[in-house]
């Protein structure tokens, strides 16, 4: 009885085992793509954009991973972000229908899938002194043998894994470089005159570094200031400091953004670069700002010429008026942007440092429907400065002096994203001995789904003095960036370029802040010194000039040399002691701020080097003392 029970219990689980076995292979021929993502964040689940570009593959495309087993033994958190690569590409394999393959490889050392890896130019890491290399990259190839790599994954990066991934296969897909054209009263492209007149030394005439690096991925085309429409071919128009453009200009950026155009546009309230550059005369160029009120208006953006954003925060340290006591002070208009970097975006998420110049802001206009995505901010220690203080020879010192951090932080460059309007109800009238071109497309006076635009307010961040330091190397000009300036212009055509599809991706993380608590008390006490210096100055001022007339009254009374009576000689004393009063309160300014900056310094170095390592040490004696108490409660 026993015996048939036993046998019975046998092939009962035989049957099961069949029949679990039997599920599994029908739920991986049906149910491959059918996925449940439970997890905070959904970091499975595929956006629609990278579906949809899956689905449209036309011609085969091989992307071939290459992991080393040894970087995730060193290294385990390695190994489970390979798991998730490797997941992914497979399931980008199950939507692409047949049109994707992918390939594995490790590289193990003096392979052939290392000299592979190494062909495709993947980065190889060292993990020790033996001089061992792992690869953790991804090269796809296309039936063109077009290449795209991501040379290794970074931790950093997870978070826009799948905007990678799809970039990757996007670029792939459509081979042919995407034409952007370029309008603008700067430049920006190059000059051939200045070039000339350089012979070869130095920068002066040749494009700007942010465009050498679109010319790198993209067909550059100049579209000129007077046009009537933008040619179709053109996928992005970057319009950079377009001044006075005509009102068929205007038509044509309009039409070209209501037929899904992509678009970029640098306006500003003033251009530091454009004021550096001779004008008609050879004078330095006071007409510097630019606008496309009519533009922005009717696609619901609020824009003023007329104000600049300064920033205590990341303000650049310049050199003072001659005479100023301080060599060196605060430029708020020109500052460093940190903080107020989007890391959530694709473009932006990498990037750590942005310069600006003399910028504007941007705002939502009331009742708009559209969606104003912020991209960069200045620090809440901003505020407004006129335009008009900057385009003449302007003074740092009394800049700062009469700066009022209110109202930030404010934005200075967003992704405007919504259904648009056109800011036309007909095309323009042709000018007088002029006429619309023939082949002028039919006029649109909405946009069929949501636009996608950058709009900017400064055009600075092209300029090269505000991201990189040029030096001579061996006769060679050698650039060195110090700011992020050109890989944010480039990063953000990139992401127009590539269509929906790429702007819909987005990061599900956040960046970190550095600590800048030492600079903000120096750079608060710096504007309190400089307010103080400006009104004891023009105390002085007044004062010097009350002595003066006290001298010219006494030689006009005609002795031979200015006898002062007595209340003249008063009134000097009084300047004079004035006069010491004002060094001695401006020295008890300057002693203050450094006796705060010490003092800081001093408690951060006893936080870090004493007060922490005894908290720990107090920590693991009360941990010890519980855990022998615990022991002593046991053994009894």
């Amino acid at each position: 009885m026993s015996m048939r029970r036993a046998l019975a219990s046998l092939l009962g689980l035989i049957g099961l085992g069949a029949v679990l076995a039997g599920i599994n292979m029908v739920a991986e021929a049906r149910l491959a793509d059918l996925q449940i993502d439970l997890t905070a964040g959904h970091i499975y689940t595929l956006s629609p954009g990278t579906r949809r570009i899956l689905a449209e593959l036309r011609q085969p495309i091989t992307l071939r991973l290459f992991y080393s087993r040894d970087l995730g033994t060193r290294a385990p958190s390695y190994d489970g972000y390979h798991q998730r690569v490797s997941e992914m590409l497979d399931q980008y394999a199950r939507l692409a229908h047949g049109m994707l393959k992918i390939e594995r490889y490790d590289p193990e050392p003096f392979s052939d899938a290392e000299d592979k890896a190494l062909s495709f130019g993947l980065q190889a890491v060292p993990i020790d002194q033996s001089g061992a290399q792992v690869f953790f990259g991804l090269v796809g190839t296309n039936l063109l043998d077009d290449e795209r790599a991501i040379p290794f994954f970074q931790e950093q990066r997870e978070r826009f894994l799948e905007y990678d991934l799809t970039r990757l296969v996007y670029e792939l897909s459509n081979p042919t470089r995407p034409v952007v054209g370029v309008m603008s009263s700067l430049p920006i492209d190059g000059d051939p005159r200045l070039m000339m007149m350089a012979q070869g030394r130095g920068r002066a005439g040749q494009p700007w570094i942010a465009m050498s690096l679109l010319h790198q991925s993209y067909e550059i085309r100049s579209v000129p200031l007077k046009v009537w429409k933008i040619a179709p071919e053109i996928q992005v128009l970057l319009v950079a400091q377009a001044q006075h453009l005509p009102e068929e200009t205007q038509y044509a950026i309009d039409q070209f953004v209501m037929r899904g155009g992509r678009l970029m546009l640098m306006v500003d309230p003033q251009s530091a670069a454009q004021a550096d550059l001779p004008g008609p005369g050879g004078m330095p160029q006071t007409d510097t700002a630019s606008d496309l009120h009519r533009l922005l208006d009717a696609w619901g953006v609020l824009y003023d010429p007329n104000q600049v954003v300064g920033d205590l925060t990341g303000a650049w340290r310049v050199r003072a008026s001659p005479g100023d006591r301080m060599t060196v002070t605060d430029y708020v208009p020109w500052f460093n942007i940190r903080d107020g970097i989007n890391h959530d975006d694709p473009a932006t998420a990498d990037l750590s440092q942005i310069t600006v110049a003399d910028p504007g802001f941007l705002t939502k206009k009331p009742g708009a429907d559209i969606t104003l995505t912020p991209l960069l901010t200045s620090s809440p220690r901003s505020g407004l400065i006129p335009a008009e203080k900057l385009r003449i020879d302007p003074d740092p010192a009394a800049i700062l002096a009469g700066f009022k951090p209110e109202g930030g932080p404010r934005v200075i460059v967003a992704r405007l994203h919504g259904a648009l309007r056109s800011a036309f109800s007909a095309p323009p009238s042709a000018g007088a001995g002029e006429q619309r071109p023939a082949d002028l497309p039919p006029f649109k006076d909405h946009t069929d789904g949501a636009a996608n635009l950058v709009i900017a307010a400064d055009v600075d961040i092209l300029a090269d003095r505000f991201w990189v330091r040029s030096q001579d190397f061996f006769g060679q000009q050698d650039a060195e960036p110090f700011s992020d300036n050109g890989p944010f212009i480039a990063n953000l055509i990139g992401t127009l370029a590539g269509g929906d599809a790429l702007l819909g991706l987005r990061a599900r993380g956040a960046g970190d802040h550095p600590f800048i608590l030492v600079d903000d008390m120096q750079r608060r006490a710096e504007a309190q010194f400089r307010r103080t210096q400006q009104d004891l100055q023009k105390h002085l001022d007044e004062t010097e000039k009350k002595l003066a007339s006290l001298r010219e009254g006494a030689g006009q009374q005609g002795a031979s040399q200015a006898v002062l009576t007595p209340e003249q000689r008063a009134a000097i004393d009084a300047a004079n002691q004035e006069i010491v009063q004002t060094r001695q309160k401006l020295r008890g300014v300057e002693r203050a701020l450094r006796e705060d900056i010490d003092a800081l310094a001093e408690t951060l170095r006893f936080f870090d080097i004493v007060l922490v390592p005894a908290i720990l040490t107090l920590i693991a004696i009360g941990l010890g003392l519980l855990r022998h108490r615990r022991r002593g409660r046991a053994r009894s």
